[in-house]
């Protein structure tokens, strides 16, 4: 009697320690599940009997004493009438609906968008996503089938696909231009898991929560934001200037005797001038006189020339003409090595191109700059 009383399986539960398992069947073998047995269902689980293929009974979470009166569909499979008490055979599938938070993805090749701002953009991602089980029946007449267990690597690649596969819809729909991807990373994995959900709601699995960690652009986009940023952060471009230009002279200070000497000169040529324009007071309006005739014979107001203009000269420097620069400015370019006694200039005025030292307005530029070098002689 305890050889035979042995053979019956009066316990059955489940004890998940493989975090990657999601569907286990009992070890039943050729063992007969006894009529009164004890089935335990823990948290986050789910029991479902299968009787000769077909899908019978599903036990939610906890403690059951197998009878006929808790396994009606089981009891009209097998024709049981009157509370049938023998021992019966049947596959027992425990079906975890925990979430699994394991499972990564990424897009193997670029997606293509439409941009407002850069155009047609090539952008990658990548992140993660959890799954769970939300129909056991479906899951096991559509993906598990007879698998003693199943696990995530079974399913992991197919979900990944399909989650690329509707990235691009999903990006592409959203309307969010380049720059505000990131501020709605979240609302746009919100609505991934949606549609996930949706779309495998056949197969009994849902998708509760799906998160963008990140989405890149290629190098040349990335160096056209650098290159705005900085035009944003360099901000009025003529207070930028004068900052530029008082470094220049703070640097040329540091470094007397040099050709920071000739930098610091044309650049504080010309931050003069600008700061004397800023600091002369206009002219205060003169009050108005109180009307009167005006005498016929009156002559008329004289009225001043106009100002000369500043020359303009160009300097041809490589091949290329450059220019056209202020007097005061051709000081910098002497102090930079930008412009040599030999260098050809040019201005409104002159037949040709000449060297700047035949050029006599610009010889007080080179009173300090020494001739060059004579060359070494030959070594006898």
């Amino acid at each position: 009697m305890d050889r035979i009383r042995g053979e019956f399986i009066d316990i059955l539960e489940w004890t998940d320690d493989s975090r990657d398992t999601i569907v286990w069947r009992f070890p039943r073998y050729e063992n007969e599940i006894k009529m009164g047995a004890r089935l335990v269902v823990r948290e986050s689980q789910v029991a479902v009997f299968v009787n000769e293929g077909q899908l019978a009974d599903v036990f939610s979470p906890g403690t059951y004493t197998l009878h006929t009166q808790n396994m009606p569909v089981l009891s009209t499979l097998k024709g049981w009438k009157y509370g049938f008490e023998s021992p019966f055979k049947a596959e027992v599938y425990f079906v975890n609906t925990r979430q699994f938070t394991d499972f990564k993805w990424g897009t193997q090749n670029p997606i293509i968008l439409r941009d407002p701002e850069f155009g047609m953009v090539r952008v990658r991602a990548f992140g993660a996503f959890a799954a769970r089980v939300s129909d056991p029946a479906a899951l096991l007449r559509e993906l598990a089938g007879t698998d003693p267990q199943f696990r995530t690597e079974e399913v992991g690649e197919y979900l990944r696909q399909l989650v690329v596969s509707k990235l691009g819809s999903a990006l592409g729909s959203a309307n969010v231009p380049l720059l505000d991807l990131a501020a709605r990373q979240e609302g746009i994995g919100q609505q991934l898991a949606g549609i996930l959900t949706e779309d495998l709601a056949s197969v009994g699995i849902a998708i509760p929560k799906f998160v963008i960690e990140n989405i890149s652009v290629p190098p040349e986009v990335e160096a056209a934001i650098d290159t705005r940023s900085r035009m944003g952060i360099a901000g009025n471009l003529d207070d930028y200037t004068r900052f530029q230009a008082a470094n220049a002279i703070g640097t040329a200070a540091a470094n007397p005797g040099g050709a920071g000497e000739g930098v610091g000169l044309g650049v504080g040529m010309a931050l003069g001038q600008r700061i004397a324009q800023g600091l002369t007071p206009q002219s205060p309006a003169a009050p108005a006189a109180p009307s009167a005739p005006v005498p016929a014979q009156a002559p008329a107001a004289a009225v001043p020339p106009p100002l000369p203009t500043a020359v303009q000269w160009f300097v041809a420097v490589g091949g290329q003409q450059q220019g056209p620069y202020e007097a005061n400015a051709l000081a910098g370019l002497v102090g930079s090595g930008g412009l040599t006694r030999a260098t050809l200039v040019w201005h409104n005025g002159m037949a040709n191109w000449q060297p700047a030292e035949q050029v006599g307005e610009l010889a007080p530029l080179f009173a300090n700059v020494p001739p060059p070098l004579p060359p070494l002689p030959p070594q006898g």
